[in-house]
């Protein structure tokens, strides 16, 4: 891998000889979320088997507005362990503390505030038992609500549980999977480093899954087994402030994974591949400019729109960008104004 790539990533150590080792480390990164670690750890306890078997340890990224280490002393009664950050050092570095805190084969790196359903670990573990080469292994997941109602499910990536079929191909062309579904040897992250600094808010997961599918066969598990919350503030503004933001993460992923795809995926495959991931995400913001410009936030529409021409700036996607805010034109008050600014901003 080229060594400009390694060095934004945490060399994760293996653990040190003598150590006790586990099959498991359930590593639960939180912050400012306790009022749903009681439902995350109550997941995890309800299948956990003894210590020997399974770490479970809570990493806390120095949560300000809550007190997770009552939850855990409350619910894990000993059980489970808990480390607290001296000073909030971001969730990509917290992440980093999780792996390097585990000491089990497989590592679980569940969030704070989501969960899984019985049967997860016993039946993931099952990937790994039939095929050890297997590098990780994921099952499909459910979409929940704040108040932790279902509302869809992931793809169905294939009929019967099993190694993939040209995984590389399907998760270079965007992100397809939670982080709550996934389950990692220890060892692919000795291997490979952990999730890449660069990233502040989105897209490490899905470059960090691009990356394990270039060295290693993945499972796929077909029941769902994990249920990942989405959070919805209920503020437009605070929303897209994140939504114009992750646009510029997602092209920052596509610009990572685009630097090594080729090496492993030969051309045109690889360009085609991360193609339809700019398609993917620049559907989703198009979605998101109308919800915007819906709501009369036209200036944050302008700047998810640069975003979005900047990720993707193909004839298609600038026609698709114009004629949106073109059809609105007329319910503007100055428009020449929101126009000439959008023109200004194709490359």
């Amino acid at each position: 891998m080229i060594m400009s790539e390694q060095a934004h990533r945490a060399t994760i150590l293996p653990v040190p000889e003598g150590t006790n080792r586990p099959l498991w480390s359930v590593m639960i990164p939180t912050y400012n979320c306790a009022a749903y670690l009681r439902e995350t750890l109550t997941s995890v306890l309800a299948q956990a088997p003894v210590a020997e078997e399974m770490q479970i340890e809570v990493v806390d990224d120095h949560s300000t507005q809550d007190d997770p280490e009552a939850v855990v002393t409350e619910l894990g009664k000993g059980r489970v362990t808990f480390y607290r950050q001296p000073q909030n050092v971001g969730y990509i570095r917290n992440f980093e503390t999780c792996l390097q805190r585990s000491r089990g084969q497989l590592i679980h790196l569940l969030h704070g505030d989501d969960v899984v359903r019985d049967g997860f670990y016993r039946t993931l573990q099952r990937g790994f038992e039939q095929h050890p080469d297997t590098g990780a292994a994921f099952c499909r997941h459910i979409y929940m609500d704040e108040h932790s109602h279902w509302e869809s499910f992931s793809p169905l990536e294939q009929p019967t549980s099993g190694i993939l079929a040209n995984w590389l191909e399907k998760i270079a062309a965007g992100q397809r999977l939670a982080t709550p579904a996934m389950v990692v040897r220890r060892d692919v992250y000795e291997q490979l480093g952990g999730f890449d600094r660069r990233f502040s808010r989105a897209g490490e997961d899905w470059e960090m899954w691009v990356r394990i599918a270039t060295q290693y066969p993945v499972w796929f598990e077909v029941e769902p087994l994990a249920l990942y919350r989405v959070k919805r503030s209920g503020s437009l503004t605070e929303d897209s402030a994140f939504t114009g933001q992750l646009v510029q993460e997602m092209r920052l992923a596509t610009e990572i994974i685009d630097a090594y795809l080729p090496s492993y995926l030969p051309e045109p495959r690889a360009t085609e591949r991360l193609n339809l991931a700019r398609e993917m995400y620049t559907r989703w913001s198009m979605d998101t400019m109308q919800q915007m410009i819906a709501a009369g936030q036209f200036n944050r529409a302008i700047a998810q729109a640069q975003e979005v021409l900047r990720h993707s700036p193909s004839p298609k996607t600038v026609r698709a960008v114009m004629s949106l805010f073109l059809w609105h034109s007329l319910r503007w008050s100055g428009r020449s104004l929101y126009t000439n600014a959008l023109v200004s901003s194709i490359p």
